[in-house]
């Protein structure tokens, strides 16, 4: 009897937070071992599907990179990176394009849509989603946002689909881009008027010192966080996760989120529970708990571009 009264206990904490969030939109960037990981993957299908279910709308974006470097390597075509952006040469762009959109995007479609007819898979270069321009000559087929048109998520959403989305962009050449997915996440929020976007990798959140696990940063605020991109001292690979959700915040987007995508459930524990899981920046003005002597360190991981 007292598991079942524990249970009804978890169910009661989640209603406030399902009342507040029904009918928003949250912008879930999904990546890491949670997103390789077959089973890893279907737990954070059902997940989704859930918050679908009691009333938020979910946007999907993802990149690939563990995926499109193993093909590459199979190919025998060269990795390389500068600034932990992946050079892409217009073969390598082709190579991309077919891992992400034909492949990543069409796993995780299908993970959704084994609960039924939810999920509906596009390429950021579809109707002119994301727009996007060279970042680097040096990169090659890497560009950097210019625009977003929201019509083609936003209809999905009323037609209540969840929008799964992969990172290449449209540019002005006719040729798609390689975007980061971090960074697409963050426009997306933005364009959108997101409530949240949420970062799921591979570590439990932002460390005051990464080898300190005792030093995670639970809760910090929008100018803390510029502070922590000032620094110099952040990982490479956080710059772009926190970058943005520095522009999302800046943008409108109420808070942003860094979660470990391999604690089961971590979305659900996030959302509606009291006390969440991993890093959360707000755009409040007060102070959230970031450590005085923090360094700003974290792991740095595998970029997704």
């Amino acid at each position: 009897m007292k598991d079942m009264h524990d249970k009804a206990a978890i169910l009661m904490e989640s209603l406030p937070w399902i009342k507040r969030a029904w009918g928003r939109t949250v912008v879930i960037k999904y990546g890491g071992a949670a997103m390789t990981e077959e089973a890893l993957r279907h737990g954070v299908a059902a997940d989704i599907v859930l918050m679908k279910l009691v009333g938020i709308n979910p946007v999907i974006v993802h990149g690939g990179g563990p995926e499109i470097t193993a093909y590459m390597n199979r190919l025998g075509m060269p990795v390389e990176f500068v600034d932990g952006l992946r050079v892409t040469s217009p073969e390598a762009m082709e190579l991309v394009k077919m891992v992400l959109v034909g492949k990543v995007n069409g796993d995780l479609v299908s993970a959704i849509n084994a609960h039924g007819r939810m999920a509906v898979g596009i390429a950021g270069d579809d109707g002119n989603l994301i727009r996007a321009t060279q970042k680097d000559e040096r990169l090659g087929r890497v560009g950097e946002v210019t625009a977003i048109d929201t019509t083609i998520i936003t209809n999905l959403i009323e037609d209540g689909f969840v929008p799964v989305i992969a990172s290449v962009g449209a540019g002005d050449d006719g040729g798609s881009f390689n975007i980061n997915a971090d960074l697409v996440a963050g426009e997306i929020a933005a364009a959108l008027g997101a409530e949240k976007v949420i970062f799921l990798t591979d570590v439990d959140g932002l460390y005051a010192d990464f080898d300190d696990k005792g030093s995670l940063i639970s809760a910090l605020t929008f100018a803390e966080a510029e502070t922590m991109l000032a620094s110099g001292t952040l990982a490479k690979g956080m710059i772009p996760k926190v970058g943005a959700c520095v522009h999302a915040l800046r943008r409108g987007v109420e808070r942003a989120h860094i979660l470990n995508g391999t604690i089961p459930h971590a979305l659900l524990l996030e959302v509606y529970t009291d006390e969440g899981v991993g890093t959360m920046i707000t755009a409040e003005s007060a102070s959230l708990g970031l450590p005085d002597d923090a360094t700003y360190t974290a792991y740095e991981g595998e970029v997704t571009l």
